[in-house]
């Protein structure tokens, strides 16, 4: 199977350029992806171009990771309906360092071998070119005409927010990235997502026009969910990659819960398992679809592969402690089991509160387990929140000294899956 039949297969497959197959056949090939450093971490959203790079090295052809360092400060109207906030040079240096760290966990970057990683940044070429450079240089190749067209500029100009001229030359300068990367690394192959068809194929016309060269692309369908749910989405915000952002318990439980329509395609794009494994974990799954085996394997795998066997065993072991013996007396968590516990949300709360009882409505909304009482009083009423891993109903019940682990502790659940700890002080 080559490079894009296994894309194909995996579902990771959706606009080519012609002859990008073939040139892939051809010849060791240089590829690159762009990322955009808006935060200090990529979250799981970003998995996908970090995969896409490893299929590549996998089959013996060079990535390249560009990091947005130059565009990061103009903003990229692609799937956005406004303009976004601009990031300062010194936030830019911030987020691209962590960024470099993440991708040199997952790409080999060994500088002896013919297909080992780059890491470029596109601040390092766009810095030292002026304005009327560029202009000249670039601007010129490209029409206006040819600029408008593009799906994600008439959008913005019909939408109502409109596009500001400074992300309109977005596309010309990601178009300038691969025309430079084509130029200075010998670089003949662009991916990103589907989103991306409009700038990538701006960067093969400046290459054409410019270079009079051959240069080739190929894109990812956007990942969804199967309920219309975006995906990478929590309660509480992004997945991120950073596990101090999202701890590896929180991760691997993103994945554990996926449904199973999900679980069935992210398999194929989110792990390396052969399409032979693959085929057979969905067969099993079918058999026996209240196992969970497939979310079971696509969440160890992914957490394997971000996280690490140490990140995995972690998350494992707090699922176990507050899931598998659910049936058990909270008395078998030690205070250090407590403490410990990675994933759940904790907070601190005065002991004079409890002293003499505080009613469960109050407690939960000054511990900011819920935002208002209002909230709380409607979960404790439906049966959704559990003390110590004793369901409670009663608005009238009280919290006080007896309830505390341990002398210093409260343990809450609110649904099936949300913990918080109360340290009491």
């Amino acid at each position: 199977m080559t490079l894009i039949e296994e894309l194909k297969w995996r579902g990771m497959l959706q606009d080519i350029m012609p002859g990008t197959e073939e040139q892939l056949q051809k010849e060791l090939t240089t590829g690159y992806i762009g990322f955009d450093p808006t935060a200090d971490s990529l979250h799981i959203g970003s998995l996908v171009p970090i995969i896409l790079l490893v299929h590549l090295q996998k089959n013996g052809h060079k990535p390249i990771a560009l990091i947005g360092g130059a565009t990061g400060m103009i903003g990229d109207p692609s799937g956005k309906s406004e303009e976004r906030n601009l990031l300062s040079e010194e936030q830019l240096k911030i987020n691209v360092a962590g960024i470099k760290k993440q991708l040199e966990k997952h790409l080999d970057f060994d500088t002896s071998k013919p297909n080992g990683a780059e890491l470029v940044n596109n601040y390092d070429w766009f810095s030292k070119i002026g304005f009327i450079e560029f202009l000249r240089d670039a601007g010129k190749h490209i029409t206006v005409n040819y600029m408008m067209a593009k799906d994600s500029v008439k959008k913005r100009i019909e939408g109502d927010t409109g596009i500001s001229y400074t992300e309109f030359a977005y596309q010309l300068m990601q178009g300038y990235d691969y025309y430079w990367l084509y130029t200075h690394k010998q670089c003949k192959l662009q991916m990103g997502g589907s989103d991306q068809w409009g700038n990538i194929t701006t960067g093969t016309e400046l290459i054409r026009r410019k270079a009079n060269g051959e240069a080739f692309a190929f894109t990812c369908p956007l990942i969804t969910k199967a309920d219309g749910g975006k995906f990478g989405k929590t309660e509480k915000g992004n997945v991120w990659l950073n596990a101090e952002r999202t701890s590896p318990y929180q991760f691997y439980q993103f994945w554990l819960n996926a449904s199973d329509k999900d679980a069935e395609r992210w398999i194929k794009i989110f792990t390396f398992l052969t399409p032979e494994t693959i085929t057979s974990l969905i067969e099993q799954h079918n058999q026996n679809p209240g196992a969970r085996q497939l979310q079971k394997i696509l969440a160890k795998e992914v957490t394997v592969f971000v996280h690490g066997e140490d990140g995995l065993k972690e998350a494992v072991e707090t699922t176990e402690k507050l899931f598998s013996q659910q049936s058990a007396s909270v008395e078998t968590l030690s205070a250090d089991d407590l403490e410990n516990m990675e994933g759940v949300i904790k907070f601190d709360y005065p002991k004079t509160k409890i002293s003499e009882g505080i009613d469960i409505v109050s407690f939960l909304a000054e511990t900011g387990t819920f935002p208002s009482k209002g909230e709380a009083r409607k979960m404790v009423q439906s049966g959704g929140i559990s003390i110590n891993r004793e369901k409670i109903s009663d608005i009238g019940r009280k919290i006080n000294a007896a309830d505390l682990l341990h002398n210093t502790y409260v343990l809450i659940q609110k649904g099936k899956k949300n913990y918080y700890l109360v340290k009491v002080l």
